[in-house]
């Protein structure tokens, strides 16, 4: 399963890059393929580990913040791995070029 999510703690400064660097780290850490963009991550991979990363985030962001918000976009696609390289790769394939990454 594929999952992309933003995660934000609230009530603290504008800036909050420190805190979802916290955030990434706990992704990185996770052992998940993953990939970060400028307005949140994308994390592959079962169920039950996707949604516990995210969890981990979540408390995670929770020692900082008194309020978190959490928006999750998820496509579970059965019996498919190796999504997030083979979704860019595709739309690469018919536009006949690279695209940025």
């Amino acid at each position: 399963m594929l999952a992309f999510f933003s995660i934000v703690p609230m009530g603290t400064e504008a800036s909050v890059g420190d805190e979802v660097a916290k955030a990434v780290g706990v992704v990185a850490d996770s052992g998940l393929d993953y990939q970060v963009t400028a307005m949140g991550t994308l994390v592959e991979g079962e169920w039950d580990e996707v949604m516990g990363v995210i969890r981990k985030c979540f408390d995670a962001l929770h020692e900082h913040a008194d309020r978190v918000s959490c928006t999750i976009k998820i496509d579970d696609y059965r019996g498919r791995s190796g999504q997030i390289a083979g979704k860019v790769a595709s739309v690469e394939a018919s536009l006949g070029r690279e695209v940025n990454k």
